[in-house]
């Protein structure tokens, strides 16, 4: 007897061995190629393509189209687009589709972070996105997209464009659903008039089963389309062994249907088509509602993503998609055109307008080797330019990833909340069978009714809706004030700050230093002094060292260079010791040294001392006074001179001031604060990263070295002080509405609850009720999108 091949059905011939387990049994192949696609499919974790499909496979389809595309995705140069690498560790920003409340996060939390090489996976119901972080070494994108799948969620890479593509697709499909349920309920609603008032007199039996009848015919699409999506997600939740907020309302529906439809065939007992369809089109009405007002929450960061154009221009002419960039390439941009990739300027001159990274309007003026970043507009020169990242390690994509990973944060309270629901779910199923049952006994002919209110009244959507919609409007927020979000507790911790710790060079005082005097002590010319000087600090990112970057030449080298965080740079020059930095580096410990002042040895000789100016922001004195009017102290912490810092600290009124602090005694002087100050740290250097990252809370300068932004909970992109007291006016209302949403929620929940136990909450009423409940909480986590007082 033939056999088959369980794969593409063809025959299996003699003398071959080609098996699978499949299913809990094994199945034969009838070739190499059938045997290795199905081993891909059964270890995908998609063996469910074979319960469910409904003709064998091809020999030509390889894999289902499902696995097909997900498989795609294990391609590096497909993943160079979206995926972030370090070492064998990979990011990726996941788009997801199906996601409605913290249950579903829950679930796709709990279940992907089990797999092997999963790092961490965290999702984020009001933007339906996901940060997933997997080991490369021990498993593949694919599977984890698959485990993804499996559990009824479609994910894969988010892009701006498809994900709007995709809610606009599902916007429709609601309304869709939205309008038959709409229509339904006002036929059947005309029907129900007829049926309990009796309006036409006293009807005949068979018109009053008629009218049922046509009822259940209205009734019918209600149920099996427009309120298919509530079914979805409960079955996933059942399936998975939790209990999502949908699970009482397909219940609710569901129980009702059929017994509407079983008094319909038996013609006894009542009928309520009318509250079924009243049911399916007000959720349907909150659900709509709420997408489109999370939509709008969760816009700014993917519309940050469109400003990067899809098509560049190389320096032939050629045109090619951005995607397609690598490291290296050269390209044109030309006037008025959205710069498509971060890179260095090669060629040309141009105004920058970066108002969508900082906040602020006014164009930046670019020059050759001067960075700049993708989205960002040019001016009215053309200019060359040199790719220095992918699309994905862009300063936009990584603006877009911290804006999600921040977004993603929860306050204690909030997660308190989101384990409430869950079990508040199990609760309400236990409290709505004991409603039903004293019912019963009391008044039969209620019970079923008021079980039902019971269970759609008290569905606690609110309440996983109230802290995550309002994180994210709030980092939505932030982004325009100019300020990346690096670490998840900023809103809690902006909140408590009563010490202000702050640096002075390129923080208080603009760091656009310059030089302004050269005095020279041994025989040496001003400009070679000065070409020594370039040499040595352009292995530093510092304020002061920027300033002698115009004096650098190509015939003056350093070798052997080594920054001595906090004193300054050696190395050697023409076989000579070479040293810049602080006058106790050059001069010795004892050296007096003078304000705004940086001196230049060789081989242990002072030669020259370098007199800079570097003015004071204009907005820093105001800055400080307003935090020291808020009770909270400040303190002036810098590795300058105690001269130069006493002058700022004057003019702008600190009174604590700590000067000539090395990158260790910062560190040590922010061990030893008291323990009930809660300090936020701004600074911009090397010398401030280590300080950066032991404060509670580190906000670096958006123009300041890459380590110091690397350490920082937040990044300050257009360096203006008074942004950090609006984003601290942002969190404590954040704050403030987080605190009004659940208490909402809450108190909705428990007042609802007795009400509708006691049976004084209609059908039609509880469902209203539990729609406008999260429609007030979404609207008011809204609020934060508007502008905030000064």
């Amino acid at each position: 007897m033939c056999k088959s091949c369980y794969h593409c059905g063809e025959e299996v011939p003699v003398n071959t061995d080609f098996k699978v387990e499949i299913l809990g049994e094994i199945r034969e192949m009838c070739c190499p190629g059938c045997e290795t696609v199905a081993q891909t499919i059964v270890d995908s974790g998609l063996v469910s393509y074979y319960q469910y499909r409904t003709a064998p496979a091809e020999k030509a389809e390889l894999v289902p189209e499902q696995l097909q595309a997900l498989i795609h995705y294990d391609n590096e140069d497909v993943q160079s687009e979206f995926v972030r690498n370090a070492d064998d560790r990979a990011e990726v920003t996941l788009s997801l589709d199906g996601v409605s409340c913290a249950a579903c996060a829950w679930l796709i939390e709990k279940q992907v972070s089990n797999k092997t090489g999963v790092l961490s996976i965290r999702v984020n119901t009001t933007t339906n996105r996901a940060i997933l972080a997997w080991d490369k070494s021990k498993t593949r994108l694919s599977e984890l997209l698959s485990a993804i799948h499996q559990l009824g969620y479609k994910a894969a890479p988010f892009e701006a464009d498809k994900q709007e593509a995709a809610y606009h697709k599902q916007m429709k499909q609601y309304l869709y659903r939205l309008g038959i349920a709409g229509l339904a309920t006002m036929q059947v609603m005309m029907l129900a008039v007829a049926l309990y008032l009796e309006v036409f007199g006293d009807l005949e039996p068979e018109f009053k089963n008629y009218f049922r009848w046509v009822s259940l015919i209205f009734a019918t699409p209600v149920m099996l389309y427009s309120a298919l999506p509530f079914y979805i997600n409960a079955w996933r939740s059942i399936r998975s062994r939790t209990l999502g907020m949908d699970v009482p309302v397909s219940i609710a529906m569901i129980f009702a249907y059929f017994a509407s439809l079983v008094a319909t065939v038996t013609e006894k007992g009542e009928v309520f088509f009318e509250s079924i369809s009243m049911f399916a089109f007000f959720l349907l009405v909150g659900r709509f509602l709420e997408m489109r007002a999370r939509r709008k929450a969760a816009a700014a960061s993917g519309n940050l993503l469109k400003l990067i154009p899809a098509i560049a221009t190389k320096l032939d002419g050629d045109q090619v998609p951005v995607k397609t960039l690598k490291l290296g390439d050269r390209i044109r941009v030309l006037p008025g055109e959205h710069v498509p990739a971060d890179g260095k300027i090669i060629s040309g001159r141009v105004h920058i307008d970066e108002s969508m990274l900082t906040g602020e309007s006014v164009p930046v003026v670019k020059t050759i080797d001067d960075h700049v970043y993708a989205g960002t507009l040019n001016g009215e020169e053309s200019f060359e330019l040199e790719v220095t990242s992918s699309k994905a390690d862009s300063m936009i994509s990584n603006i877009v990833r911290l804006q999600d990973e921040a977004q993603l944060s929860k306050p204690k309270i909030a997660e308190i909340a989101d384990i409430v629901a869950r079990y508040f779910v199990a609760i309400i199923l236990v409290i709505a069978a004991g409603t039903w049952y004293y019912w019963h006994q009391a008044n039969p002919d209620d019970a079923f009714w008021i079980m039902l209110s019971v269970l759609v009244a008290t569905c606690p959507c609110a309440l996983s809706l109230a802290t995550p919609t309002a994180l994210t409007c709030a980092t939505s927020r932030m982004g325009n004030y100019g300020i990346l979000l690096r670490k998840s507790h900023v809103f809690e911790t902006l909140c408590k700050v009563n010490h202000l710790i702050v640096d002075k060079t390129g923080t208080l005082t603009h760091g656009d230093i310059v030089i302004s005097k050269v005095d020279l002590i041994a025989d040496v010319t001003e400009s070679k002094a000065l070409a020594i000087a370039a040499a040595l600090e352009a292995h530093a990112n510092h304020p002061i060292a920027r300033a002698f970057k115009r004096y650098g030449d190509k015939q003056t080298v350093v070798d052997n260079v080594e920054n001595v965080i906090g004193s300054g740079i050696e190395g050697t020059y023409q076989g000579k010791q070479v040293k810049i930095g602080s006058a106790s580096f050059i001069l010795g410990e004892s050296a007096f040294a003078e304000p705004n002042s940086v001196y230049l040895s060789i081989d242990g000789a002072h030669i020259a001392t370098f007199r800079y100016q570097d003015p004071i922001r204009k907005e820093a004195q105001s800055f400080i006074e307003r935090f020291k009017k808020s009770g909270i102290k400040i303190t002036l912490l810098t590795g300058d001179s105690q001269a130069n810092a006493d002058v700022v600290a004057k003019e702008i009124g600190i009174e604590t001031v700590i000067a000539g602090a090395k990158p260790q005694d910062k560190l040590d002087y922010l061990k030893q604060v008291d323990e009930r100050d809660i300090t936020m740290m701004i600074g911009d250097g090397i010398n401030d990263a280590p300080t950066l990252a032991g404060a509670h809370l580190s906000v670096a300068m958006g123009g300041g070295a890459d380590v110091a932004k690397a350490s920082a909970d937040m990044v300050l992109l257009g360096d203006h002080l008074e942004r950090i007291l609006e984003a601290r006016q942002l969190a404590l209302q954040t704050r403030k509405i987080i605190r009004e949403n659940l208490a909402w929620s809450l108190g909705y929940n428990l007042l609802i609850l007795p009400l509708a136990v006691a049976g004084l909450v209609a059908p039609y009423f509880a469902v209203v009720g539990m729609s406008a409940s999260s429609i007030i909480v979404v609207s008011n986590s809204l609020r934060l999108l508007k502008e905030q007082g000064k």
